[in-house]
């Protein structure tokens, strides 16, 4: 069995997985990308026990790729929110995805459509729209529930 840190190894790969490499981490990074911000919403999406996504939100936040913002004062709550390091794994969570969609996807299609806000056109494997050939980044893409399904919030990150 595999230890939960790669120190023997000198690589990058394996120093990212060690903050982003567990299942429910990069299921979270995923929703903050679709605008999920607050614990009880990520709970709700992911089902995850609690403990469990408490613990997952620390770590992102200690090794920042989310930040705590309070949200109200009384009582006192907090949402979390993607920092610039975290929105530099958007790449990631995008190949991820198309990873997905290309050999995993249910037989009704991917559950979520990736669109250039500028035209609608679908993102290509290098985050290029199909439809007009442009360079999409983060701030230029809707998320939209594709013919397979997914369940979406509300406000996807657009920043």
């Amino acid at each position: 069995m595999l230890g939960r840190t790669y120190e023997s190894q000198t690589c990058s790969v394996a120093r990212t997985l060690e903050l982003v490499g567990e299942r429910w981490t990069l299921l979270i990074i995923r929703d903050a990308f679709l605008g999920v911000r607050r614990f009880g919403d990520f709970a709700e999406r992911l089902g995850v026990a609690r403990n469990v996504l408490q613990d997952r939100l620390e770590r992102l936040v200690d090794a920042g790729i989310l930040a705590k913002v309070p949200y109200q004062e009384r009582p006192l709550r907090h949402e979390y929110r993607l920092t610039d390091m975290g929105r530099d794994l958007w790449p990631s969570i995008v190949a991820l995805l198309q990873f997905g969609d290309k050999h995993l996807a249910p037989p009704a299609g991917p559950p979520m459509l990736l669109l250039h806000r500028g035209c609608g056109g679908e993102l290509d494997d290098r985050r290029m729209c199909q439809a007009c050939g442009a360079a999409v980044d983060l701030k230029q893409v809707e998320a939209v529930a594709g013919p397979g399904g997914a369940r979406l919030p509300a406000e996807p990150v657009a920043a």
